[in-house]
């Protein structure tokens, strides 16, 4: 399933590598027809005079193309990346929620009525990690009630893991993002300084191409990581949910063994 997500993702931004490039071909052709305009119009004027307003998508293409296409194709890919794997592990852990109170009662009821195999054949029938941890208790019932607690707290850490996989990956892109963004940053400086050299002389027109780069990676690069960090810390929310259930679940299971085995 991750790696379906991965390939969406690696196929979106393909799609909007491709479409960025158009843009940027297209803008050549408008400029061989620029209308003459008086000299003291400002762009204000020009925009109220339209009464157009440039469409978001369009802006951001523009954005993109003026931040340069390296570093924010980077920052791209980990928006997009990261993305997909917050959305594969909200959707695992949403599938992995379940229904512990009604399970811990099947599973008492079943215990009654055919013992332990017939609570296996609950646990088995039952999605998620607290269903899973349950079956793996049972399995060494005929070992004790000691020895099924102690599979019960191993196996919680087993799918502990589980419900934790990818979130060292979504991590690293939420660091990495605005580290790119304060590179491009520094390049753009860079680049400049290296105008101001040239030119020989310090004015407006001068800084204001490098400094325009600068600012726009780092923006993109924060917007990215603020992106990936919500996602990031809702994904936490609902492990911690889930563990909590999972704990509370696994001490009762262990209180309905209790008062079978003293039957």
């Amino acid at each position: 399933m991750k790696k379906f997500f991965i390939f969406l993702a690696v196929a979106g931004l393909m799609a909007f590598t491709a479409n960025t490039a158009s843009a940027q071909e297209g803008e050549a052709a408008p400029a061989a027809e620029e209308v003459q305009v008086p000299t003291e119009m400002s762009a204000q004027d020009l925009l109220a005079g339209t009464g157009e307003e440039i469409p978001l998508h369009q802006a951001l293409k523009t954005k993109f193309i003026e931040g340069g296409a390296a570093f924010m194709s980077l920052i791209i890919i980990c928006l997009i990346i990261g993305l997909a794997l917050a959305i594969e592990r909200i959707l695992y852990l949403t599938f992995s929620k379940s229904n512990t109170k009604k399970l811990l009662a099947n599973v008492e009821k079943a215990l009654e009525e055919g013992g332990v195999e017939e609570a296996k054949k609950v646990c088995r029938e039952t999605r998620g990690p607290v269903a899973s941890i349950f079956y793996q208790g049972l399995l060494r019932y005929d070992q004790g009630v000691d020895v099924v607690e102690k599979t019960v707290v191993s196996y919680g850490s087993v799918q502990m893991s589980e419900m934790e996989n990818g979130l060292s990956w979504i991590s690293l892109f939420i660091a990495i993002a605005p580290s790119l963004g304060f590179l491009g940053t520094v390049i753009g400086m860079i680049n400049a300084f290296d105008a101001i050299q040239a030119a020989g002389d310090i004015s407006p027109n001068v800084v204001a191409g490098g400094m325009k780069v600068a600012l726009i990676t780092t923006v993109g690069g924060l917007i990215v990581a603020m992106i990936l960090q919500v996602f990031y810390n809702y994904i936490l929310a609902k492990i911690d949910g889930l563990t909590i259930d999972m704990e509370d679940s696994s001490i009762c299971l262990i209180d309905i063994l209790t008062k079978y085995n003293q039957k």
